[in-house]
């Protein structure tokens, strides 16, 4: 059996139960190095098999062979592994398998959904996640599902939003999405959700602040409707109060 578990954002307190048995269960775990680092508690002396980034299709190649040979074995992802995870990578090099193996993906709270919990309530109504990581995906294309989701008013969390490779990444969607959304909009930057150093910062796409996100930051960008009440991020659903 090949498991593909989400984590949740980083602490045990937020992984499923059936996340957690897996991992118990499991004879080895497969995973990025960081991933694995944030459940080392959790693992004990089970067999590791852990790489660096851009290295996904070797690490889940290696885990289906060990499956292949009979092996319980868990591939871990954080958040939910079929939100920008390896359960999708996973599932297209198994249909490739002249004797397929059987898998079972393992859900995990993924980072907007543990972000809007620490920020409020900003996912009441319609949502949708938007990556600015365009190692997979072409920048072109990125900006035309902006565009999209900001002319729509969607309430948009973006994942990836910085990091040193793609410094202005976040600032060019920024300047599409206020081609539609006004600059007093609430944004919510939640930051290492789940970890020590967790913490929401609320503030507006005029005031937002680059300096304060990187790749550990997920950013909820607001609807028209989106206000911030005791400290809290509320995007209401529509009910008559």
């Amino acid at each position: 059996m090949l498991y593909v578990v989400g984590l949740g954002p980083g602490e045990k307190e937020k992984m499923s139960f059936e996340a957690l048995e897996c991992l118990k269960q499991a004879e080895i775990i497969v995973g990025y190095t960081t991933y694995i680092r944030l459940i080392k508690e959790l693992v004990g002396d089970k067999e590791i098999v852990s790489t660096g980034m851009k290295q996904e299709i070797d690490r889940c190649k290696k885990a289906i062979e060990l499956a292949q040979s009979g092996k319980e074995v868990a591939v871990v992802s954080s958040g939910d592994a079929g939100v920008y995870g390896m359960a999708g990578l996973i599932l297209e090099l198994v249909i490739k398998l002249e004797e397929p193996i059987e898998v079972k993906v393992i859900p995990g709270i993924t980072a907007s959904i543990a972000g809007a919990a620490l920020l409020g309530a900003p996912l009441m109504n319609d949502f949708c996640h938007i990556s600015l990581s365009d190692l997979m995906t072409p920048w072109e294309m990125i900006e035309k599902r902006l565009h999209a989701a900001a002319s729509a008013d969607f309430v948009i969390c973006l994942y990836n939003p910085r990091s040193k490779g793609r410094p202005k990444h976040l600032v060019k969607a920024l300047e599409i999405i206020q081609q539609y959304k006004s600059g007093d909009t609430i944004v919510g930057l939640a930051k290492d959700v789940g970890r020590k150093k967790e913490l929401g910062i609320l503030t507006t796409i005029q005031d937002l602040d680059e300096t304060l996100v990187d790749m550990t930051t997920v950013v909820l960008i607001g609807n028209k409707e989106t206000y911030v009440s005791n400290g809290q991020m509320i995007t209401p659903r529509g009910y008559q109060l």
